[in-house]
């Protein structure tokens, strides 16, 4: 069954090869902070904008995360997914995605995707159009045998359209908001060389990712290649400023921490996207969770569950993860 998007009335734990550039933290927790916001424990995920049944039973089924956050309505790019973990195993995967509401000022087509046997991950067929709310509910009071849950909503906006273009081999990055070019930024890409079972993890990855978070200032460490010895001539501990990650693998696009001679000339990098002062603070300003990053030139391809790298799939592979079978 394919699922739209409604009109507002009026208005897998999975296991990636890192980069050298992976972050102290870790990925996942990445992924899931909203710009440096605290992660809402399962506890605090507050229910909003839908009545809830008071029969006194505990729930079989609710939920332990979701993307976006609902301390406040986020505004994010146009590639933004919505991610939602329930708090166990769903038994009846077709039940609850009928149960689970995506409203849209602008219609779109949509569908939900199971990534695990607790997660399920909403992606457009195309990208969202930007300058639009949208309303996400999750109606678990409706499914049978689920007395007593609460139906839980997020609400979040789309910005700006912010696609920027990565050319490992002519070392720019172009940045397009609303399709028109807003900047060229000079770059230094994944230099190669380090093979991890079977992968050059010194490799950027080609392909679309999304931006996921972001940091001021991230500490990145050698510790992802097992080298915690300071003395180890391999180690390092670097503070790098204005750090947007794009990938699970600890791929981001950040400042150069030094050797700005190779920025616009050669990759040098290990495997992030590495750039100017000027263009590396730009980026992280306008930067929205959700926003494309299409890097292409390299031979290490991204896969598509490495962080929220979705639209690798193309929408026919894309919609064989959900339930509801047309």
């Amino acid at each position: 069954m394919k699922r739209v998007t409604r009109m507002l009335p009026a208005l897998v734990v999975t296991l990636v090869a890192a980069t050298a550039c992976a972050a102290e933290s870790v990925p996942g927790q990445r992924a899931q902070a909203a710009y440096q916001a605290a992660v809402v424990p399962a506890a605090a995920v507050a229910p909003t904008g839908s009545p809830t049944p008071t029969s006194g039973k505990k729930p079989k089924l609710g939920i332990a995360d979701i993307t976006p956050m609902g301390e406040k309505t986020e505004k994010v790019g146009v590639g933004f997914p919505i991610i939602v973990t329930f708090d166990r195993d769903v038994k009846d995967k077709a039940a609850v995605e009928a149960l689970l509401d995506v409203k849209a000022e602008k219609v779109v087509d949509g569908a939900w995707r199971w990534v695990s046997e607790r997660k399920v991950i909403y992606r457009t067929k195309t990208y969202w159009k930007p300058y639009q709310k949208v309303l996400f509910t999750a109606r678990l009071s409706e499914l049978p045998g689920n007395e007593g849950a609460k139906n839980v909503s997020r609400r979040f906006a789309v910005g700006a359209k912010n696609i920027s273009v990565v050319n490992t081999r002519q070392h720019q990055m172009k940045v397009y908001r609303n399709g028109k070019l807003a900047k060229k930024i000079a770059i230094s890409a994944g230099r190669g060389g380090m093979v991890k079972n079977g992968v050059d993890v010194y490799l950027t990855t080609s392909g679309v990712h999304l931006t996921m978070g972001k940091k001021a200032l991230e500490t990145m460490t050698s510790s992802w290649m097992g080298v915690t010895d300071p003395k180890d001539p391999r180690y390092y501990k670097e503070k790098i400023p204005w750090a947007v990650r794009i990938s699970d693998s600890g791929e981001y696009v950040h400042q150069s921490y030094g050797d700005y001679q190779f920025l616009g000339r050669s990759n040098q990098s290990h495997g992030c996207v590495r750039a100017t002062p000027a263009g590396a603070k730009w980026f992280y300003k306008i930067a929205q969770r959700g926003d494309v990053v299409k890097i292409t030139g390299t031979k290490r391809k991204l896969q598509w569950n490495n962080g929220w790298s979705y639209w690798q799939l193309n929408w026919t592979q894309w919609k064989k993860g959900s339930a509801l079978k047309s």
